[in-house]
């Protein structure tokens, strides 16, 4: 793919680089093969759902939401107003793995393994609570946020 010079440009602006900055970065074709398969990604929206939730101290219930966009930016204003770093801190192999899948032309939904427990592992085992969350990826025109 050849990129035009207006998002050799935006890559430049968004990221901060120099001139020289953005020569090393164009120049490796990793770059160029991941920006060429992330648009697809723009469109996409990665939802963490609670699946199960028990003894969890900031109130996480089955159903809750986390929403992240193509890039694995959460989106918080989509989120509860609480999000405990113990849950968030496990997501980001999970959604690392998502986006390499759908890099690699896999559809992520097809994951054998897309859930993920809360680093706190429960009361049965010296802990306080437990919550397991589950990942899909959806079309963002296609999103229910209510």
């Amino acid at each position: 793919m050849k990129l035009s010079k207006e998002m050799k440009n935006n890559i430049k602006e968004r990221l901060g680089y120099s001139d020289e900055e953005l020569k090393i970065f164009l120049d490796n074709p990793k770059n160029i093969e991941i920006l060429t398969k992330s648009m697809p990604l723009m469109n996409k929206t990665i939802v963490i759902e609670v699946i199960e939730s028990h003894g969890c101290n900031s109130q996480h219930k089955v159903g809750d939401k986390l929403y992240f966009d193509g890039a694995g930016n959460l989106l918080t204003k989509l989120c509860p107003k609480k999000v405990c770093i113990y849950a968030l801190s496990v997501l980001d192999k999970l959604i690392h793995s998502t986006l390499e899948l759908i890099y690699a032309g896999t559809d992520p939904n097809e994951m054998r393994f897309k859930r993920a427990s809360c680093f706190d592992i429960g009361l049965k085992c010296g802990g306080w609570g437990n919550v397991i969350m589950e990942l899909k990826v959806v079309d963002r025109n296609k999103l229910k946020t209510y």
